[in-house]
């Protein structure tokens, strides 16, 4: 086996890949990932609008246009296609896996982040047209959203929590779940069927850190640079292995519900001093999954070190937060800048793609 394979063998980690584009399904490509051992996909703007800007929609659009379709239905469109081939092109996984893995995100858009009743709604039309199991509906942890959360679970729409910095937010979401499940529960509705992934971003965390410890320039603050993100990562599965292990879980567990894994996004590593795998090869562990863009994948296929490290050396994660608390460092405050820069980067992105889509629907236009 590769260590892509081995990884969910012998650690109970999945690998998902962070990419979606037609050609990756259409060539095939994805299918042989799928065999290379990726379990799961993620997907984002940034990526669709690259690839509509390449040209791989276009006769997509064309024939949208014909039918005097407007950018955002065919945005929507392009998404929904997308998301729902590579959902089929997963289907034996999610089978196989008892419905855990196999899973392809889509997200409602983020001109509805702050609002509940429209992000519920959008949640509700793109489960309803994608119809189909093993689909996660994207929705970002910001305080509209999580009550979203906890709706749209109660009603048995798988939810991918995204943009989770805070350990204190992951907790808020992962009772978010367990509150969603309970009122189907009380329903006497099935909760064996319902999953969720709890995304936790990485990588950015120590982009913010590690320029403040840079900084201070004191020995004491560079021995902290390139540890922040992986010390909060490991708080948050240590808060998820009490949640979902005690009590709090416990009747849920027996009736068959899923834990809400910890997904940890945004793996690459982004400062070249530091190895290329830094980010997967320490946070390995049980019932969690890691999405990872295409380099991230080759890097780990070809040098990965496979080692259970995301519930060691929990002291040491504890102290290097505490370090930083003393030193001025507010993991609070980080964590909280960091989302609201991640709601309005994504805005961004899916502005972009409006545009990007936007302009090839005018190119193609008939003159």
């Amino acid at each position: 086996m590769n260590t892509l394979q081995r990884l969910h063998a012998e650690q109970d980690q999945s690998p998902w890949i962070d990419f979606i584009d037609r050609d990756l399904i259409a060539s095939g490509k994805l299918a042989q990932m799928v065999r290379d051992g990726i379990r799961g996909l993620t997907s984002n703007p940034t990526i669709f609008a690259k690839a509509v800007a390449g040209g791989q929609y276009d006769e997509l659009i064309s024939r949208m246009l014909d039918d005097g379709r407007d950018t955002r239905d065919i945005y929507e469109a392009i998404a929904v296609a997308d998301v729902g081939d590579a959902a089929d092109a997963l289907r034996s996984t999610f089978d196989e896996s008892g419905g855990t893995d196999g899973f392809v995100s889509i997200e409602v858009e983020p001109d509805v982040a702050e609002d509940t009743e429209r992000t519920l709604a959008r949640a509700r039309h793109l489960w309803t047209r994608l119809a189909r199991p093993n689909v996660f509906i994207k929705i970002p942890a910001t305080p509209a959203g999580v009550p979203a959360i906890e709706r749209a679970i109660s009603e048995g729409i798988n939810v991918n929590v995204t943009l989770m910095f805070s350990v204190q937010v992951y907790e808020d979401v992962a009772r978010a779940y367990i509150a969603g499940l309970r009122q189907r529960q009380e329903r006497g509705e099935d909760v064996s069927r319902i999953a969720s992934v709890a995304s936790f971003f990485v990588s950015r965390v120590d982009t913010r850190v590690d320029k403040r410890l840079d900084e201070m320039g004191t020995p004491e603050a560079r021995e902290l640079r390139g540890k922040a993100a992986i010390a909060n990562a490991k708080l948050a599965y240590e808060s998820f292995a009490k949640i979902f292990g005690g009590n709090e879980f416990a009747e849920l567990r027996d009736a068959g519900a899923h834990v809400q894994r910890c997904l940890w996004a945004s793996t690459s590593t982004k400062n070249p001093e530091y190895r290329d795998v830094l980010y997967v090869e320490e946070l390995i562990g049980p019932e969690t999954v890691d999405t990872m863009p295409l380099d991230t994948i080759r890097a780990f296929l070809d040098h990965g070190r496979l080692e259970r490290t995301l519930d060691a050396r929990l002291d040491e994660a504890h102290a290097d937060l505490g370090a930083l608390e003393a030193m001025g460092i507010s993991m609070e405050r980080v964590t909280g800048e960091l989302i609201e820069e991640g709601v309005a980067a994504f805005g961004e992105s899916f502005d972009e793609l409006i545009q990007t889509i936007d302009s090839q629907r005018k190119s193609l236009a008939p003159a």
